[in-house]
């Protein structure tokens, strides 16, 4: 294996489980290593860092914001444990009272707030430096630096070590929802009855990388890439170009006379197709690291304004369906202009590395693919 293919971002994100798997053995045989060529006491707690830190964690932001939150609660709790210990207050009960004040302090700044993780490492860094009741000085020292050498090996190794970046996960999450939005949208147009099972699928399956997006904001903006406003605009973006793709698919089967009108449309399918197209390329031109470049036309409503006003059923009643479907396809086109204009303002989102190495993988998804020989298929039909 050659040492470019292993910083490519793309392999990194493929193989993301057995690289994290990796690092993680990695860290720990660093850290065992460590306190065993050194002799250090009470090594365990540096292995249980270790752990912790990096846990199910296979990206570098947030690993850097766990971290962050550990050192940050363990500094804080052992140097107030420490204190309570170097204190000459002879009470007795002095010492396990100052560290429930703590505790609760701890426990009430961080509590319903993203920092609940120092928090918590507060109140363990503080117990584990008073221990059972017999205070130690040498014994607190040693136990706390435990924790930050664990805390250290395992930011180290995932910086080091075939990095996966959270903002890289975001790219690839992003162009696979984006690629799974155009099959949606290009596929409803051939069908021939409602939603179905696949359909239910993708909508499920777009659905969930939207929530796996939401939760790598934190971590994102701890590599420093982008701001938290940059990424819930387009994270707000996506969820809405689903809901107005999912509507759409609800009003062309309304009633089997709406769907009529609508199928008689001239030109409206023509206009689908290139807008699921557009869909299509700005999903590749992410998952490759291209320069944002499509071109989105917008829905002429107009020229099919009086066919679709006044429009009845059989049983003379008004059609409302073919105008709000019309509308949701403009709505469609304008969201998806919106999220290009937001995307091609990212100064980071072109990848000079991801443009070296696309022609040494199938970076074209399976979706785009399949979504292709939907286009053929209709042409052909």
């Amino acid at each position: 294996m050659k040492m470019p293919r292993l910083r490519d971002p793309y392999f990194n994100y493929r193989y993301q489980h057995a690289l994290h798997v990796f690092r993680v053995s990695l860290a720990l045989t660093t850290t065992f290593s460590i306190i065993h060529l050194f002799s250090i006491p009470h090594s365990g707690w540096a292995l249980v860092s270790t752990i912790m830190v990096m846990g199910n964690l296979p990206h570098i932001g947030g690993v850097l914001d766990k971290a962050g939150q550990r050192l940050l609660g363990t500094l804080l709790g052992a140097s107030w444990g420490i204190l309570l210990i170097l204190l000459p207050v002879p009470l007795p009960s002095f010492i396990p009272l100052g560290a429930l004040a703590g505790i609760a302090v701890a426990t009430y700044a961080t509590f319903a707030n993203r920092y609940g993780y120092s928090g918590l490492m507060f109140g363990i860094s503080l117990l584990l430096v008073l221990g059972e009741g017999h205070q130690d000085l040498t014994i607190a020292l040693w136990r706390s630096f435990d924790v930050i050498l664990g805390t250290v090996v395992g930011i180290l190794v995932t910086i080091a070590v075939l990095p996966q970046k959270a903002t890289d996960m975001l790219r690839f999450q992003l162009a696979e929802n984006l690629d799974k939005m155009a099959r949606l949208y290009h596929a409803h147009t051939t069908a021939s009855a409602g939603i179905d099972v696949d359909s239910r699928e993708l909508l499920k399956a777009t659905s969930s990388l939207l929530t796996k997006q939401r939760g790598l904001v934190d971590a994102i903006h701890s590599e420093r890439r982008l701001r938290r406003n940059e990424l819930d605009d387009i994270i707000a973006l996506e969820r809405r170009m689903l809901s107005t793709i999912e509507l759409l698919l609800e009003t062309h089967w309304t009633t089997r006379a709406g769907h009529d009108r609508i199928e008689a449309l001239e030109g409206l399918r023509e206009q689908q197709h290139r807008l699921a197209r557009a869909l299509g390329t700005l999903a590749f031109q992410i998952r490759t690291g291209q320069n944002i470049d499509v071109e989105v036309t917008p829905f002429d409503l107009q020229r099919y304004a009086g066919k679709v006003e006044g429009a009845r059923g059989e049983d003379g009643r008004t059609l409302f369906s073919p105008g709000g479907y019309l509308w949701l396809n403009r709505e469609l086109a304008r969201l998806t202009e919106e999220l290009l204009e937001r995307l091609g303002g990212l100064r980071r989102l072109p990848s000079k590395r991801l443009r070296r190495r696309a022609s040494h993988h199938t970076l074209i998804s399976k979706a785009q693919d399949r979504f292709d020989e939907d286009r053929d298929a209709q042409r052909r039909g």
